[in-house]
């Protein structure tokens, strides 16, 4: 296995979409949500084990989740988690795992990616990571994995690529002409009959020199910032560095502060059984059904005349189901959500109500 490849796993996020199951305090990538017996952060952690030793495997993560990623991971040491004071999106979080690894090894090739995904061929994954890392070991490239859309999906972002691969080793791999974040949905039909658009999985690959570049050219005030912390990463005063850095510094996602600036990006087409495991609908597609397309996750739910929902209750609570067709019907913990899956857009927002009007102890 290859001592230069790492992996910096994302799991900051607090997955609002996905409530009432995921709430602040245990978000969704701690949850087995799709009833493996494994949460989602295990999953991911256990796959990047293909491709990359377990002491190079980083976690980044809010201060609040420490313990429970510890928990979770075994035989993680905690130099290994990364823990934010605060969210600043994922530009300064890939910064600060970026300059940490460097102390290590400035010859690293990273993969980054989030914890929360689903990946259904898993052989596949594991092949399509180690051709990326073979091309950005060799090329000065910023990486991203392409999914081949089967339908004109509203919730993805969309990279749009240039015809001819200039890869010899792999035709998959072609350079980025623009990116799309969530169009319409007549615009999402256009891109599909086009042939040259992929989804946006959010998984990048680049060497740590090219990245660290990419931060230099495009976010030169999130790359001074942690560049300040050279010489205190995996130290006593790491810690309090990030501290003092993080209230100071820029909110920005990495698609926005350098992909769609940077000149040298690419994509790989891939095709592994993918899904960002977004909302409620999503985990409906990858989840199995019963006789009337009910993806059902409880012991004793009945269902009559209901059909294509998504349902996830407690598996000892009795529910009854009349006359439902594409709603999604979630308890968690006191809570119940009934919600038209055509609507699922909306949880966000109904969140930020029942924050404001119930209190933060409800999400």
């Amino acid at each position: 296995m290859n001592k230069n490849n790492y992996c910096v796993i994302m799991a900051g996020g607090i997955g609002a979409r996905f409530w009432p199951m995921s709430r602040t305090t245990h978000p969704k990538q701690f949850i087995d949500i799709l009833g493996t017996g494994k949460t989602l952060i295990q999953q991911t952690f256990e796959r990047f084990l293909e491709v990359c030793p377990r002491e190079n495997i980083y976690i980044v993560t809010n201060d609040m989740y420490k313990e429970m990623i510890l928990q979770q991971l075994e035989d993680i040491s905690e130099n290994q988690v990364l823990c934010e004071p605060m969210r600043r999106n994922t530009a300064p979080a890939i910064a600060y795992a970026a300059y940490k690894i460097k102390e290590e090894n400035a010859n690293a090739n990273l993969v980054v990616a989030p914890s929360d995904h689903i990946i259904l061929k898993e052989e596949s994954f594991k092949e399509v990571i180690l051709t990326a890392l073979e091309a950005t070991a060799a090329n000065d490239w910023l990486l991203t994995l392409g999914i081949k859309p089967s339908r004109p999906d509203t919730g993805y972002g969309y990279i749009q690529f240039e015809e001819g691969s200039p890869y010899a080793t792999d035709e998959r791999v072609y350079k980025v002409k623009t990116f799309t974040e969530k169009p319409n949905l007549e615009l999402a039909k256009t891109f599909l009959e086009s042939g040259d658009f992929l989804w946006n999985s959010g998984i990048f690959i680049w060497s740590l020199k090219s990245i660290l570049n990419a931060f230099e050219q495009y976010l030169p005030e999130v790359d001074y910032l942690f560049k300040q912390g050279i010489g205190k990463y995996s130290t006593k005063e790491e810690e309090n560095f990030v501290h003092t850095s993080y209230p100071i510094c820029k909110n920005i996602s990495i698609d926005y502060g350098v992909m769609e600036k940077a000149t040298n990006v690419y994509v790989l087409a891939s095709d592994f059984g993918w899904s960002d495991l977004g909302t409620w609908g999503s985990l409906f597609d990858v989840r199995k059904k019963d006789a009337n397309n009910n993806a059902i996750v409880g012991d004793n739910v009945l269902s009559f005349n209901s059909n294509n929902c998504v349902v996830n209750v407690p598996r000892e609570k009795l529910v009854v189901l009349q006359g439902l067709n594409d709603y999604i019907v979630v308890e968690d913990d006191g809570i119940l959500l009934v919600c038209r899956k055509e609507d699922e857009q909306n949880i966000r927002d109904i969140v930020n109500t029942v924050k404001l009007e119930k209190g933060d102890q409800y999400v």
